[in-house]
């Protein structure tokens, strides 16, 4: 006798499958890459480290990653975007255009990993000039990622706080379990299709609002706040709506999000933001109250994208570039991801509950 099984509205508490990339205990406020604690892998390494720990399994104090040079035929797919197009949108086409001249195939290769996250930063510095009327920049072969990807944006070297600060937030973004992108990432490998597609597939989920555009929401949030005397009344009243509170809770965690404790500190060190920091650090405080009141029985938590936002916007990046910049961090892990499905595939095919009318007939027609 067979027995139907349990249905789990967006698969909610469904393991899905097995990974030896990331450690992440909710109810202790706990994130680990292959074992070693995310404030360690901030404090002490780089983002090409982790990127090559994610990809290998091996810690290599050499590593180095530079921003790559785009192929002509995608800077030419750029510059016949509008220059109002969603810089996600602009994204995602650089890398499809990349994955159709560059003809990866699969299986996913460490080699064309590092490709893909090298050309991405490229892709969308390039785009935020033309967009501009300014000619694109070739990269600085010296330069990691992050410092590269400041450089192609200004045209100038980034100082070292600003590089630093920035490569932090590439770090804490780099990776995080069976995520929506993530997960959209792993199911187009599973079909045994190229690794472009499945990061084109990632940047596409990774563009809805309730995945991947907080920071630039918390901005936002916190300029209609304005002083931290309007924090309290500007709150109440949101949740009094029924509204999200942009920067807390997560589907995860239950404790303080460790990625936005190391991003704190680092944004402590960016002089940039220190008024702007102060203040939200002051109504932090405050909002964490009010949640707990609102929410006794159920923690609510700052989670990344609070301290995402300071970093942003301290090495002075746009809003609108929030997002897509979250995307260039997240490639380590999305690569990373169809590496190791690839190793022991299998088709990612879940079943389905049909819902819809029982069998029924055409009507007769005379």
């Amino acid at each position: 006798m067979s027995t139907e099984a349990a249905y789990s509205p967006g698969l909610k508490g469904v393991v899905a499958g097995e990974t030896g990339l990331a450690m992440i205990d909710g109810g202790a406020g706990r994130l680990q890459y292959r074992g070693y604690p995310i404030g360690e892998l901030v404090e002490h390494g780089s983002y090409a480290q982790v990127a090559e720990l994610l990809w290998t399994g091996e810690w290599r104090t050499d590593a180095h990653l530079p921003c790559a040079p785009l192929p002509a035929q995608v800077t030419d797919v750029l510059r016949q975007l509008p220059t109002d197009t969603n810089a996600m949108d602009a994204l995602r086409t650089a890398i499809s255009a990349w994955g159709a001249v560059s003809g990866t195939l699969w299986p996913p290769s460490v080699e064309q990993a590092r490709a893909i996250t090298a050309i991405a930063p490229s892709a969308l510095a390039a785009f935020a000039r033309l967009r501009e009327g300014l000619e694109p920049i070739d990269p600085d072969p010296e330069l990691g990622l992050a410092a590269g990807f400041l450089y192609q944006l200004r045209g100038e070297r980034p100082d070292d706080a600003a590089a630093r600060a920035l490569d932090a937030y590439f770090v804490v973004g780099a990776e995080h379990g069976f995520n929506a992108s993530t997960f959209t990432a792993r199911v187009i490998v599973s079909t045994h299709s190229d690794i472009a597609s499945a990061v084109a597939g990632a940047i596409g989920a990774l563009k809805g609002p309730w995945h991947g555009g907080a920071p630039s929401e918390v901005v936002d949030q916190l300029h209609q706040i304005g002083s931290v005397e309007q924090a309290e009344p500007w709150i109440r009243a949101t949740l009094a709506r029924g509204e999200r509170l942009m920067g807390f809770g997560h589907r995860v965690y239950r404790a303080y999000d460790p990625r936005a404790a190391a991003l704190r500190s680092v944004a402590e060190g960016l002089a940039s933001v220190s008024d702007w920091l102060a203040r939200a650090v002051a109504i932090e405080e405050v909002a964490l109250r009010v949640l707990a009141e609102w929410k006794p029985d159920y923690p609510i938590k700052t989670n990344v994208e609070y301290y995402a936002a300071a970093v942003l916007q301290g090495v002075g990046l746009p809003p609108n570039l929030f997002p897509a910049t979250f995307a260039l961090a997240r490639h380590a892990g999305w690569t990373a991801h169809c590496l190791e499905q690839a190793e022991a595939n299998v088709l990612i095919r879940p079943d389905v509950r049909y819902v819809g009318p029982a069998e029924r007939h055409l009507p007769q027609t005379a």
